[in-house]
């Protein structure tokens, strides 16, 4: 939406600046795009005079011309076929930028002689198209003296020329902004200035006018509730007076005629669309109807467009003359023979002009407006002041208007509730001025009721007139103010202890190099099924794609997805982790918090000295015990085997106390892995954090760190058991042999195969174990010693079946 500065002021009395109203314009939420201001683009020109002008000695069309300048005289070389001595010209100096060649002057020499400046065209100061001479300045006009500034003549001669143009963007939901008007009403209201009356006088009809109108009933409904005209007989259609010429120019609209110019002027103006008929081309009564199959039109554009039904179109007794609300047809126009005009004005419904627009790709400044909602109430003022412009500006006589349908009843009011509108903009804003802003928008009160203006079919409730209320006051005033406490010192914590041990294990992860990834809680049955899911229980009811049609029962198999879609890019070592819901039912509590990480190819990238190696089950079991202990883990816990389905049978296994399991480690099973797409082997950990207990005491420190003075003791053991036998099985039968003396226990050798078989006989091996004990009190005895270590022989024994190995 472009406008000038003058033209603005034509509604507003405001002695307002370009940039403020600017600044005003975007804090009111109708953004300034950009202000083009040429008095700034003209300002280093100045007026200089030619005082001889000689034929250039190397040139046929070239004149070298000396000019006097407020810098004294210049010699200039011209190629315009006006140069000549005794004209008062436009002088662009050596280091000016002529905005319309893009140039910044340097000193030149032009076949040998030297030219200090330029002498401009209009085209040249982007004044017009005109490139055919240079600028002629009547010597008796006003600042046309040497040395003046160009601008300076322009502003007292041709102010049009220098008028600043503004650009702004409209939200869909401001129909009322894509008129001058509406921009000044908005304006006014801030405080700008004065929105000026609209002086609407009806135009007495002197005949009965000849053109009839019809409006298909069923489109009275919902399509076309309005529509109304006049004849205009006798009119000239010449071209435009200067200043309506000059104000379409500056906002990028080409003059055509007066009629076609003064419909765009009140498009832009007043948002008041309107289409002009020669009245002599039309053929009996004008209706309005809906399209029907093979119906054609050539439309001004110059296209000819076929219509389907649904499509409004304006028809005659010889067939269609307008897509309605759109773009009128090009047998009907006016051009400069026309002596009877048929003015248009209607309200159009704008969900059908947007439908009919959108099929047909035609965009208009008249359907930019309908589909967004012009005001219905001013259908016939709008006709009523356009016949006006066309009787002042092309003469005539006006016929009586014709009328068919009625202004479609948009009445509707609001509460305004002062108190709340404080509440929620967060501003101290009297209800007094509430109400005048709201006044000044054009909204009238009965009470404490407001009354939505015609115009303003965006406010749809008591929240739009909060909204407005705030937008005039500005919310560039608000202050930020700190949240009232009630009680002084130290807010309680605010995360539940789920989710401070949820952050601490996502923390945890991270820390230990893993890349978080965050996947969709949806997975396809297939994927689900292979990690237990997959029922119905957990079938989405309306699925939004047929990859995601269970809830996951585990966080791996989104993990595995990224992993494959990594490494089919060529990332083959992958670390990835995710924290987040899986589920085992449909119903409330049927879900759980897992902490999953994902190990893929190799520990390090390739070097000389052989450090790379591929993943294995004990990274991930360093990586579980180290988010096991950041989030308060006991540290003693116990290894099993009871496995899922998706994990290796014999190289993975869970941290656990007793059948509690806290989380899992290992490989993955090798059918997964290539039923998902993963190359090569890949290791994981998930830690089910709603198992981990929370301590009984709960304090904000850490315990105090108990170290004792006395050496510990370490003793060896090696047990003959059978080659069946884990060796975890030994070493937590020998950690409960005495759990008050017993700090670790740890596995130093395993002796199996043929070798182990020929001295401890057929299907046996050797477990040796390492057992240090702490005591805490006072040094153990010899005898205290050996009391502890039978007690560890006769527990091994009894778990493993083994003997003591000799």
């Amino acid at each position: 939406m472009k406008f000038t500065l003058s033209w603005l002021k034509d509604h507003l009395d405001t002695e307002a600046s370009v940039t403020e109203i600017a600044d005003t314009l975007t804090d009111l939420g109708l953004e300034v795009e950009e202000v083009t201001d040429p008095a700034a683009r003209l300002g280093a020109f100045t007026i200089a005079k030619i005082l001889a002008a000689e034929d250039h000695p190397d040139s046929d069309h070239l004149h070298v011309c000396k000019v006097l300048t407020d810098e004294g005289e210049k010699q200039i070389v011209c190629g315009a076929p006006n140069a000549r001595a005794g004209i008062t010209v436009v002088l662009a100096k050596t280091g000016d930028y002529v905005p319309g060649i893009d140039v910044t002057l340097k000193p030149a020499v032009i076949r040998g002689v030297e030219s200090q400046g330029m002498m401009c065209s209009e085209r040249e100061l982007e004044l017009s198209d005109e490139h055919n001479g240079i600028i002629e300045l009547p010597e008796d006009s006003e600042n046309s003296d040497v040395g003046c500034r160009f601008v300076d003549w322009l502003a007292a001669n041709r102010p049009a020329a220098v008028d600043p143009v503004i650009d702004i963007s409209i939200t869909p939901n401001r129909p009322d902004a894509l008129g001058v008007r509406g921009v000044a009403r908005d304006l006014a209201a801030r405080g700008l200035g004065t929105l000026k009356p609209l002086e609407i006088e009806a135009v007495p009809g002197g005949y009965p006018c000849p053109v009839k109108v019809e409006i298909a009933d069923a489109l009275k409904r919902k399509g076309c509730p309005l529509f109304a005209g006049r004849l205009v007989r006798g009119v000239k259609n010449g071209e435009s007076p200067e200043w309506l010429k000059a104000r379409l120019e500056a906002i990028g609209l080409r003059p055509i005629s007066a009629l076609v110019d003064i419909t765009n002027y009140f498009t832009y103006d007043l948002n008041r669309p309107l289409h002009v008929f020669d009245a002599a081309k039309v053929r009996g009564t004008v209706r309005i109807t809906d399209a029907v199959e093979g119906d054609e039109i050539l439309a001004l554009d110059g296209k000819t467009y076929a219509l389907k039904p649904g499509m409004m179109v304006i028809r005659d007794d010889a067939g269609v003359e307008s897509i309605a609300g759109i773009m009128g047809g090009e047998l009907s126009g006016c051009t400069a023979e026309t002596t009877d005009v048929f003015i248009e004005s209607a309200y159009w419904d704008p969900i059908t002009i947007a439908a009919a627009g959108r099929a047909l790709k035609i965009v208009t400044d008249a359907r930019y407006r309908f589909e967004r909602g012009v005001d219905p109430a001013f259908t016939v003022p709008g006709l009523e002041l356009a016949t006006q412009m066309v009787l002042e500006l092309c003469g005539g006589e006006a016929s009586e208007l014709v009328i068919d349908g009625a202004v479609p009843d948009t009445a509707r009011a609001y509460r305004l509730d002062p108190e709340r509108v404080v509440s929620l903009v967060g501003m101290e804003i009297p209800a007094d001025v509430q109400r005048k802003t709201l006044t000044d928008l054009g909204f009238t009160f009965e009470g404490d009721m407001a009354r939505v203006p015609s115009w303003r079919p965006d406010v749809l409730g008591e929240a739009d007139l909060v909204e407005e209320v705030a937008r005039i006051a500005s919310l560039t005033k608000l202050v930020g103010k700190p949240l009232a406490r009630e009680n002084v010192g130290v807010p309680k914590p605010v995360l539940t202890p789920a989710q401070v041990r949820e952050k601490t294990a996502r923390r945890t992860i991270a820390a230990l190099g893993y890349n978080e990834c965050v996947s969709y809680s949806f997975i396809d049955a297939t994927a689900a099924g292979l990690f237990g899911g997959g029922s119905e229980a957990t079938r989405i009811e309306n699925p939004i794609s047929s990859e995601m049609t269970h809830l996951r029962p585990d966080l791996l198999p989104g993990l595995l997805e990224a992993a494959a879609r990594n490494q089919a890019r060529g990332f083959m070592d992958l670390a990835l982790f995710e924290v987040g819901p899986v589920f085992s039912g449909g119903e409330p509590g049927e879900q759980a918090v897992l902490a999953t990480g994902l190990l893929v190819g190799s520990t390090a990238p390739r070097d000389p000295w052989q450090s790379r190696r591929p993943v294995d089950l004990y990274d991930a079991k360093a990586d579980a015990e180290a988010v096991l202990a950041a989030i308060g883990a006991p540290a003693r816990v116990q290894i099993n085997r009871k496995l899922d389905a998706w994990w290796h049978p014999g190289r993975a296994g869970n941290i656990a106390l007793g059948p509690n399991v806290l989380a899992t480690f290992g490989e993955l099973h090798p059918k997964v892995l290539r039923a998902l797409g993963i190359k090569g082997a890949a290791v994981a950990f998930t830690i089910r954090l709603a198992n981990v207990p929370f301590p009984k005491v709960h304090v904000p420190t850490r315990p105090a760190l108990t170290l004792s003075d006395l050496h510990s003791v370490e003793r060896d053991f090696a047990f003959v058991v059978d080659a069946s036998v884990e060796a975890l099985t030994a070493v937590n039968a020998a950690m409960g042999a005495d759990k008050a003396l017993i700090a670790a226990v740890s596995v130093f050798d395993q002796f199996t195969g043929p070798k182990a078989e020929e001295q401890m006989g057929p299907g046996k091996k050797s477990i040796a174990l390492s057992v240090r004990l702490q005591p805490k009190d006072k040094s153990l005895t010899d005898a205290e010693i050996e009391a502890v270590a039978a007690k560890i022989v006769d527990k091994v024994a009894k778990a493993t079946g083994g003997t003591l190995r000799s």
